[in-house]
């Protein structure tokens, strides 16, 4: 067996998922765009380098419209939104939302998610232990979310079922209860968008509704698209930035020590957590929309193209001592939100998530310890997100 089929073996098993870093170095080292099987059968192309990576998310050569790239209309009601999309569309669909993003709305929420941080906390401050990952990373982000986009308190639960199950599904990992979930979840829209046409409030959903109503500028089927990537994306990212984070804090004591004594560099360390194990895996597929060549694979029209985000970001070419976690770092140009126009619109919120969710941890529970071996943390499956299931901590030593 050579090199190549070697890696390829290793690529996507239990233990990758684990750990993919060592994987990752021989890939770029021997193949960084990779010809291979991807897990759902399709075959395409992995680019696991960072110069490679960056030239890929810029390239227009590569599509995110199935439609266009290889002539196939979309199966899912969900992926009619600016992630699947080229221009003008991406840019029109972008338009409809980024207004809630600007970087001064999103400053001025700093305050109401302290509040929110110092609620979810409060309400475990009697306790001993928690599950990090349940009781504070998931809710702290979809609370927030929530009130942006106007979902309902007593509905934010659900939400969590039916994303995990869009992200299964994403994952090619269909199921009898995945089709459930989402079947509950586009009855769910269909009744809130209608309530929403008759009493339109002031939040982003009414906002998109009504752009709906407008006629040429948003679609049905954009609006379940652009809705539900709101919803996943406006707090899958962020739940696995704070858990991932406090993982590395964890692993390296030091680390946690400084940050702890000098809360001010909150800024550098959510970029270095960013880098260093971040919370998207890979990117959303993109389709070579015609025959090319790129940096010597010959790729064919319709080839799918991943780009391997976490590998691109310990790449040694581009950063020093890659595998050292050190917030300290310069700032990097990290690829953990991405690159180009599909660049996430919604960083700047999951970085000041992250900001007041780790820090506010490390002051009100100066002592946290991790319950279990790292080594024993069961990690969730799939090619989108990276983060465990449970991350459970007593909060006292």
């Amino acid at each position: 067996m050579n090199v190549n089929e070697s890696l390829k073996n290793a690529l996507f098993t239990k233990k990758f998922t684990h750990n993919p870093y060592p994987v990752y170095e021989k890939l770029r080292q021997s193949d960084p765009i990779m010809n291979l099987q991807f897990p759902d059968g399709r075959h395409g192309w992995l680019i696991s380098s960072y110069a490679e990576a960056v030239e890929a998310l810029k390239d227009g050569r590569f599509s995110k419209d199935v439609t266009k790239a290889m002539g196939v209309e979309q199966t899912s009601v969900f992926s009619t939104n600016m992630l699947f999309s080229d221009q003008p569309d991406h840019k029109r669909l972008r338009g409809l939302v980024q207004k809630g993003f600007t970087p001064q709305r999103i400053a001025d929420m700093r305050s109401h998610i302290q509040e929110i941080a110092d609620n979810l906390l409060d309400a475990v401050s009697s306790k001993d232990t928690m599950n990090l990952i349940d009781e504070y990373a998931f809710k702290l982000p979809i609370i927030v979310i929530s009130e942006i986009l106007g979902v309902p308190a007593e509905d934010q639960d659900k939400f969590r079922v039916w994303s995990n199950s869009i992200i299964g599904a994403s994952n090619q990992q269909m199921n009898e209860q995945v089709v459930q979930h989402m079947n509950e979840f586009i009855a769910y829209l269909k009744d809130w968008f209608a309530k929403i046409r008759e009493q339109p409030g002031d939040d982003m959903i009414s906002q998109l509704v009504i752009a709906e109503n407008q006629g040429d500028r948003l679609s049905e089927q954009e609006l379940y698209g652009v809705v539900t990537l709101m919803i996943i994306a406006g707090h899958e990212t962020t739940v696995n930035l704070i858990g991932n984070g406090v993982l590395a804090l964890l692993e390296h004591p030091e680390q946690r020590k400084l940050l702890q004594e000098q809360p001010e560099r909150i800024h550098g360390a959510i970029e270095e957590m960013l880098r260093y194990n971040g919370p998207v895996e890979f990117s959303t597929s993109r389709w070579a929309a015609e025959d090319l060549e790129f940096h010597g694979a010959r790729m064919k029209k319709g080839d799918l193209v991943v780009i391997a985000l976490n590998s691109a970001n310990r790449d040694s070419a581009q950063f020093e001592n890659p595998d050292l976690f050190d917030i300290t770092r310069e700032k990097s140009q990290h690829l953990a939100f991405g690159k180009g126009i599909h660049l996430c619109l919604g960083a700047p919120l999951a970085r000041l998530e992250g900001e007041i969710a780790i820090n506010t941890l490390l002051r009100r529970f100066p002592d946290f310890e991790l319950q279990c071996n790292i080594d024993e943390l069961e990690w969730r499956p799939g090619m989108i997100v990276r983060g465990v299931k449970e991350i459970p901590i007593s909060l006292r030593s």
